[in-house]
């Protein structure tokens, strides 16, 4: 019996690091060049059961190289790949990643096999689901398997923590029945029209506090009792009908943020699954995810439960405003 079960994406990311991205018709010298599993959805399921979950991992590969090593990479990780299916019509998802001397990434996807994850995967993990405690899902598998996911957790009493990524603008019907969305600043504009600024996270009239409460406001409220914007480096706003809080993260020195946001998805659902409340859950993600930007790479860069609890025992317990 698994707590979490991820319906995502599993990919091989095909990394190289250059001083600067390049622009438009721009060729630049790259050096350290590697490859390193990846995928929102698997790095989110390792994140999870490297803190401590008990996850399964739902989606597909392809029948070529990558395949067998994305498998063996989830199971070295903890994370159950039974209902991970190899499709022999299509490869397995690929991410090319470019990563400039600051540490900030420029991704491209192909989609792959992740993009044949369908409604008839949905029908054969249905006693799974019945299970677990939570669904975490992402955007880097079809929009419409996404949609029936959200509708099938509902009907067998699922709590889904849905991180919109990549950014795709979805109406407020497609999000009903939610319980948890987790978004940075691009899906968050892209979703809701509002420029998230550099302005006061603490402020109750804050940029990021306006986008949460239209994020709630415009699924009816009732339909989503919590948003989390993520803020980088300024750590992450958490919005519920009773609460505004902003958690803010300690600096670090970056060295890669793939797969930051990630650690945070997978770094809350273990909070939660721990008893911790929300903003101590909230605080333990940033923590996740601010180590996860201090190494290369996507899984490569996730950090142990040692690491993080030792990083969250430092810091204080947030207040609201």
């Amino acid at each position: 019996m698994s707590d979490v079960v991820v319906l995502g994406s599993l990919n091989m990311d095909l990394v190289v690091r250059t001083a600067a991205i390049p622009r438009p018709g721009e060729t630049v010298a790259g050096h350290g060049f590697t490859t390193i599993p990846g995928g929102k959805g698997a790095n989110q399921a390792a994140a999870a059961a490297r803190l401590g979950a008990a996850v399964e991992m739902v989606g597909r590969v392809g029948d070529d190289a990558f395949g067998p090593a994305l498998l063996d990479n989830m199971r070295r990780q903890g994370v159950g790949v039974a209902h991970v299916t190899t499709d022999p019509q299509a490869p397995s998802g690929i991410a090319m990643i470019t990563i400039d001397e600051r540490g900030e990434n420029a991704i491209i996807v192909a989609s792959g096999a992740n993009g044949q994850v369908s409604g008839e995967d949905l029908h054969q993990i249905r006693d799974l689901l019945a299970g677990a405690r939570y669904l975490v899902m992402q955007f880097e598998i079809p929009l419409d398997t996404v949609g029936q996911a959200i509708a099938l957790a509902r009907e067998l009493g699922v709590q889904v923590i849905l991180n919109p990524a990549p950014a795709y603008a979805v109406d407020a019907e497609f999000l009903r029945g939610v319980t948890c969305l987790i978004a940075n600043e691009t899906e968050t504009e892209t979703l809701t029209g509002i420029v998230v600024g550099d302005d006061d996270p603490a402020s109750p009239k804050s940029s990021v506090a306006t986008a949460a409460e239209a994020l709630m406001a415009g699924a009816s409220c009732a339909s989503i009792p919590m948003v989390i914007i993520t803020l980088g480096a300024r750590g992450a706003f958490l919005c519920t009908r009773d609460l505004r809080l902003h958690v803010p993260a300690r600096q670090v020195e970056v060295v890669d943020t793939t797969a930051a946001g990630d650690a945070f998805v997978g770094g809350f659902v273990a909070a939660l699954l721990r008893g911790l409340d929300l903003p101590d859950a909230v605080r333990y993600a940033t923590c996740a995810g601010t180590l996860a930007t201090t190494r290369l790479g996507a899984q490569t860069s996730l950090p142990s439960a040692e690491e993080v609890q030792a990083f969250y025992d430092q810091g204080a317990r947030p207040t609201s405003p």
